[in-house]
């Protein structure tokens, strides 16, 4: 799994970088599936966002989340991606197929 941190008018510090590791380890202790994630992070005034976009085998998970502060944002951020992928994960998990063995004949 790769991850790309980016920045859109704003130069990623190590010490944002490892608050991102950090704060991403926790989305992906839930699912081991993902193939690439890409975070971006801009600033305007008065405005931070953090974007997030994982990879994941027969989906893309996507979301955004803005606020005054940047590292507010990047929480805001994985607990929406978090949210996200929990949900994949039990749609994955629901939908499982009977066999066809065990399926009835129909004549």
């Amino acid at each position: 799994m790769s991850l790309t941190i980016t920045g859109r008018n704003l130069e990623i510090t190590p010490a944002i970088r490892e608050y991102v590791h950090t704060k991403t380890a926790r989305v992906l202790r839930h699912i081991d599936q993902v193939i690439d994630t890409q975070i971006m992070l801009s600033i305007e005034p008065l405005k931070h966002t953090a974007e997030i976009t994982m990879r994941l085998r027969g989906k893309d998970l996507h979301c955004e989340a803005s606020d005054e502060n940047l590292y507010a944002a990047i929480d805001l951020l994985v607990d929406k991606a978090d949210r996200q992928v929990i949900k994949y994960k039990t749609k994955a998990q629901n939908h499982v197929h009977e066999p066809l063995k065990r399926q009835e004949m129909t004549a």
